[in-house]
Order: C-alpha cells, then sequence, then structure tokens
C-alpha cells in the first residue's frame, strides 16, 4: 500500500552509563534525503547509520537527532586503568632498585595517581564497536516507528485518492454519454440558426452544411481522450496497491490527466461538457495536492 512521506519515530538506548535518545522525523522531499544531527565524537556512526535510513527509506527529507545525556538509574562503575597502574608499579621498582627507596604503594596511594581510573566519559570513546551496534539496533526502533506512522498516513492518503478518482469517473462517465449528443446539438442549433437568417436571398446548401457538421465533428471528437483518461485511472488505482514507492508516477500521471481533460475543454462547444472539464480539473487538484505527500 501506498506510505505517506510525513512520520516521525523515536527509541530510547541505555548502554555503558549514558540515556540516548534517537528521534526520527520526515516530511516531503522531491528525493531520499538524510540530515545527520548527533553529537561530534560520534561523526564516525554518521554513514552507516545514513546507510541504513536509506535502505528503508526511498523518497523524504528524514532528520535525525541522536541526544546524549547521563542515565543518572545506570552509574557506572569506575574503570581501572591496568596499563597507567602496572606502569606506576614498574616505576616505584625500578626507584627502589635503582635508588634503595624503601616503602610501599597501598591502594590509596595508588587510586590517588593521575589517570589510574578512566573518566566515566570515555565509555562513549572507547568501546566503538559495542556502540556502533547499540547505535544501529536503536535506530532500527526508530525506523520501524517511523515506518508505521508512515503507512498508518499512506493509507489514510489512498482512500482520499481513491475516493477522488472514483468521482473523476463518475464525470468521465457522464462525459462518455454526453459526447455523441454534442454533434447532434450542434446541427440543431446551426439549422435553427440559418432557418432564422433565411430572407429569401439565398439557399441552404445541404451538403455544405453536411460538410460542416462533419467538420466540427471531427474537431470536437473527445473519443481518444476518453480513453487515455479510463486508462489512467486504471493505473493510479494500481499504484495505490502497490509496494514500491509511487509518488514520482503519480505525478506524471496527474500531469497526463490533467493534459487530456484540458484538450476536452479546448474542444468543448458544449455548456455541460465544459461544466463537467471544471468539475475534473478540480477533483484532479485536490489529488495532486495528496500526492504531493505519497512516497
Amino acid at each position: 500500500m501506498s506510505l505517506s512521506m510525513t512520520g516521525y519515530g523515536q527509541a530510547i538506548l541505555h548502554y555503558e552509563g549514558y540515556k540516548v535518545r534517537l528521534e526520527l522525523k520526515s516530511v516531503n522531499h522531491r528525493y531520499c534525503e538524510v540530515m545527520m544531527r548527533i553529537p561530534r565524537e560520534w561523526t564516525r556512526y554518521e554513514d552507516g547509520l545514513r546507510r541504513t535510513v536509506q535502505q528503508q527509506i526511498k523518497r523524504g527529507r528524514v532528520d535525525v537527532f541522536i541526544h546524549r545525556e547521563r542515565d543518572e538509574e545506570q552509574i557506572p562503575a569506575a574503570r581501572l586503568n591496568d596499563t597507567v597502574v602496572q606502569a606506576y608499579l614498574h616505576a616505584a621498582e625500578q626507584l627502589a632498585d635503582r635508588y634503595g627507596v624503601k616503602g610501599t604503594l597501598g591502594i590509596s596511594d595508588i587510586l590517588a595517581l593521575p589517570d589510574v581510573l578512566g573518566e566515566p566519559g570515555e565509555a562513549c570513546n572507547g568501546d566503538e564497536e559495542g556502540w556502533g551496534e547499540q547505535l544501529q539496533q536503536a535506530l532500527n526502533e526508530a525506523l520501524q516507528g517511523l515506518l508505521d506512522m508512515r503507512r498508518r498516513e499512506g493509507g489514510h492518503l489512498a482512500q482520499d485518492v481513491e475516493s477522488r478518482i472514483s468521482r473523476l469517473e463518475s464525470l468521465h462517465h457522464e462525459m462518455t454519454v454526453l459526447a455523441p449528443h454534442v454533434v447532434s446539438d450542434y446541427r440543431n442549433r446551426l439549422k435553427h440558426r440559418l432557418i432564422e437568417l433565411q430572407d429569401g436571398s439565398f439557399t441552404l446548401d445541404e451538403h455544405k452544411f453536411g460538410m460542416e457538421i462533419a467538420l466540427f465533428a471531427d474537431r470536437s471528437s473527445i473519443d481518444e481522450e476518453l480513453t487515455r483518461l479510463q486508462s489512467h485511472f486504471g493505473q493510479c488505482r494500481g499504484l495505490l496497491l502497490s509496494d514500491e514507492p509511487a509518488g514520482r508516477k503519480f505525478d506524471f500521471l496527474i500531469q497526463e490527466m490533467n493534459r487530456e481533460v484540458n484538450t476536452i475543454g479546448s474542444k468543448a462547444n458544449h455548456l455541460t461538457l465544459v461544466n463537467l472539464v471544471v468539475e475534473m480539473k478540480a477533483e484532479l487538484e485536490k489529488i495532486r495536492e495528496q500526492a504531493a505527500n505519497i512516497e
């Protein structure tokens, strides 16, 4: 079914003492454009996250917001920097061996030394693979919410567009019924007018009169336009049921239908037919506005 280009999704991630909120917002756009707003130190994940979005979204502008803050409910334990501790102990042994310095390092002494304990914030930068996997999982969850909303909105759009196509088909039927009477009405009006102008100074040439009616019938024929319109209606219904992105095809079909309706309007020499053309153009404009939000 059709998907809307408007949607919203979010996910919450708890990891390494941090709470991360991912928000996705999508709006209309001719192509697929993904805008990332993430913490500067996570720019290395940006390309992978963007590709994940592009695999699911074919049209629309998608804004990805990633907010990070300390998780008060999950305060991480301080991390011991083993390399630094070993360096300090090795230096203490060298002091004892080379200079005969006596004494031992206690736990409190070691913990007071610089860089023995890692800062909690280093968790965001240290475990690159872990953070990358966690962000991808959270993004997939937010994407699912976004797609669900786009699917619901797309269903509403499809219902509205389908009802308007039904209205177009009704107007098309009226045109089809009316078209054969346009020539006969013109013939009757023209003949009545000639009779009114008849003052004895000329005679009505039935042959020339017949040729005039034949030329008018050829110029005013809308059979081809009506046939193409009927085909376009069927294609529109097929697009509404398709799982593939249909927005651009819809836009093209609407242009084609407008062209056919304009041609009918230019050929029309009948008040009722002109009114039907006006109604059909109004419905096409409403469909165009709705289709502009279809992926």
